[in-house]
């Protein structure tokens, strides 16, 4: 019996955890990852159709990358296997394969193979899929938390369609955490629950879109809250944060989303350390999205840091990746490095006054021809025109450099970028002199 099976068991189903006994059994009530499975796209035209291709499924913990190839396997009137690559190995597959060749050949039935955790494959293991894959014999669902391009071998990943599931919604898990509290078959709704708007608020944002979370936290709050006389079970703000383990904190996604974001990144621009990492740390625990975070780090590399340390935006950028690759929560160590790396660079804002002042002259000024020595000669005609001549090769000249003007006569010797006097511009700023 299969997890699939498993899940059809009244008994079972009774004793489950509620995230299990709430996951949709059809599209229809599949509500979320609506890019992927919505009204109209691919994916569900391929499913409704029963004409699904090898694909992997790789997002967050409880994005309902399960749940969907659950659904699946009540529509397909393929065979469906399922495999747990913790505690699969090469004779397990083997065993599947096995299976399929057999139902091809005496019943012309395809199979279809659900591959959990297939990042926790070896290479060998995904190399035992391969040629399987390829010919026909098995169509692959994998489903990861790893970024697939890291965790899944080349070859098989051009065999497979990828599908992104994101976080869901704070909208999304509220509606999913209700349904579960009026749900009588399969929830809460027996235990004539009451969660107050601020407890069902928190649940949802400290879930950070994780649907398992949430709904593991919920049934935890109603299981321990005892009736009151009237037989009601009231969830509390209280009972709701000793449920999901984490404090409130005051940050809703209106003017603390903006005021906090706000007080970091003048922390950055204010070179306090402390702060920052202060500031840093009440985005992380109010759950704010550490993709939002790395964004904001690699524009202030960029706006606040510039090139008094390139450096700075070079790490901004590796973070960012290093984020993408571990995710939370180590990935918190990765955003307070470079969160402190910005703090404690020499600032400088000469990148942004100088592109700002260069686009002001564009907006607001005539903007004057190419001069002809400075023009482009690698189309016909060009040469004929003129284009070119006079252009002064800077690698011909002692220092590779040699002066000439690279501006419209309009505003030659126009001063957009002024070097500060901070880090490495001041480097910048005496060979700028020198070459004058």
């Amino acid at each position: 019996m299969n997890l699939f099976e498993q899940t059809l068991d009244k008994n079972i189903i009774q004793t489950a955890p509620l995230a299990l006994r709430m996951r949709p059994r059809t599209l229809d009530e599949f509500e979320e990852q609506t890019s992927i499975v919505g009204a109209g796209t691919l994916l569900r035209r391929l499913i409704e159709s029963d004409r699904l291709m090898s694909a992997i499924f790789f997002g967050p913990p409880g994005t309902g990358k399960t749940s969907l190839a659950m659904i699946i396997a009540g529509i397909t009137k393929a065979h469906f296997e399922t495999i747990n690559a913790v505690m699969a190995g090469v004779a397990d597959i083997r065993r599947v394969v096995d299976g399929a060749k057999e139902r091809r050949s005496l019943y012309n039935k395809k199979t279809i193979v659900f591959v959990d955790e297939i990042h926790r494959f070896n290479k060998a293991q995904q190399d035992a899929l391969l040629p399987f894959v390829e010919s026909g014999l098995i169509t692959l669902i994998g489903s990861t938390t790893e970024n697939p391009m890291f965790a899944v071998n080349r070859p098989l990943l051009s065999r497979s369609q990828l599908y992104r599931f994101e976080l869901l919604s704070r909208d999304s898990l509220r509606g999913l955490l209700t349904r579960a509290l009026q749900d009588e078959e399969r929830g809460l709704g027996a235990y004539r629950a009451i969660i107050e708007p601020e407890a069902l608020d928190h649940l949802a944002d400290t879930a950070n879109g994780d649907a398992r979370s949430g709904l593991n936290a919920l049934e935890l709050a109603v299981l321990t809250t005892p009736p009151d006389f009237a037989g009601v079970r009231r969830i509390s703000l209280a009972v709701a944060e000793e449920a999901i383990q984490q404090r409130v904190l005051r940050y809703n996604r209106t003017d603390e989303h903006y005021d906090v974001t706000s007080a970091f990144i003048k922390s950055m621009r204010g070179s306090d350390p402390q702060a920052t990492l202060y500031w840093l740390a009440r985005m992380l625990y109010a759950g704010e999205d550490p993709e939002f975070i790395c964004r904001r780090i690699m524009i202030h590399a960029a706006e606040d840091v510039g090139l008094a340390d390139p450096q700075a935006l070079i790490l901004a950028t590796s973070s960012a990746l290093a984020v993408e690759r571990i995710g939370m929560p180590e990935a918190k160590i990765v955003l307070a490095e470079a969160a402190l790396y910005i703090a404690t660079a020499p600032k400088s804002n000469s990148v942004v006054a100088g592109i700002g002042a260069a686009l002001s002259e564009v907006e607001n000024n005539r903007g004057e021809p190419v001069p002809p020595h400075l023009r482009g000669t690698g189309y016909p005609g060009a040469k004929a025109l003129g284009h070119g001549q006079g252009y002064l090769y800077p690698h011909n000249y002692p220092g590779h450099y040699i002066k000439q003007s690279y501006l419209p006569d309009n505003i030659d010797g126009k001063i957009f970028y002024a070097p500060s006097d901070n880090g490495r511009e001041l480097e910048i700023k005496a060979r700028m002199k020198q070459r004058e």
